[in-house]
């Protein structure tokens, strides 16, 4: 039974066409181009170590599909999908190819499906963590030079891209990181099937809800991560 870890792309492009159409975000890239560089880069790099960290779960539990698909790499080229590729440059927002890994080579299928899940956002939160420990502790060891703040505005973008690509991955929200954990915690192999079914038929519905921004100008799932996303930088950072 193979697995995939993200989206499928006709979901996602219809998602993120809507918010190309409603929020604008056309006007942003062609406004703030050098910004609009920055976020593309710092998301090149969040959206490389997710899936990286996705594929070497899955070589690590078990399942040897993901080094035959040269996924066990660093180099972003090897995790670039076309579509989210464009709509990352179009909307600064998108994903990168897919990992799919096979449960019948994993010895513990359902639970190691959803290590395999974790391991993405995992990666992004350690990313984050590691950042922001230089930017409280280690920026200062470095002497003052007209580099020093276009690097320190770089990482913070990091950070944040790192921070908010991992939460927002934990969502148990079908097909996000966190729904295959979610699946993963269910009590029963039935109730996992309930599960697989009710996504199979409303699971995009309830996507659509949760992810446009189609109730007072926000979604609610901005509403849910934006808090915890300030709560953690403030952890971390201390701001």
């Amino acid at each position: 039974m193979r697995v995939t870890l993200q989206p499928t792309w006709r979901i996602i492009l219809f998602l993120l066409i809507l918010e190309l159409i409603f929020g604008g975000r056309l006007a942003t890239l062609l406004s703030s181009p050098i910004q609009t560089l920055t976020t593309l880069a710092c998301l090149l790099i969040a959206l490389t170590i997710h899936e990286f960290a996705h594929a070497l779960a899955a070589d690590r539990l078990g399942d040897p599909n993901p080094r035959l698909q040269g996924r066990l790499s660093l180099n972003p080229l090897r995790h670039l999908d076309p579509v989210g590729t464009l709509l990352i440059i179009t909307t600064g927002f998108g994903w990168g190819k897919p990992v799919e890994f096979d449960a019948y080579n994993l010895r513990r299928p359902v639970t190691d499906g959803a290590l395999i899940a974790a391991a993405g956002p995992a990666s992004n939160f350690i990313l984050a963590a590691l950042i922001a420990i230089f930017l409280r502790f280690g920026l200062q060891f470095i002497p003052t030079s007209s580099y020093t703040l276009p690097l320190m505005l770089f990482l913070v973008q990091l950070f944040s891209v790192n921070l908010s690509l991992g939460i927002f991955n934990l969502v148990p929200l079908y097909p996000l990181d966190g729904h295959h954990i979610l699946r993963a915690l269910l009590p029963s192999s039935e109730a996992r099937h309930r599960y697989d079914a009710f996504n199979r038929h409303f699971g995009l519905i309830v996507s659509l809800l949760l992810i446009l921004p189609i109730f007072g100008g926000k979604s609610i799932i901005s509403q849910l991560t934006t808090p915890t996303f300030q709560a953690f930088t403030h952890f971390l950072l201390g701001i």
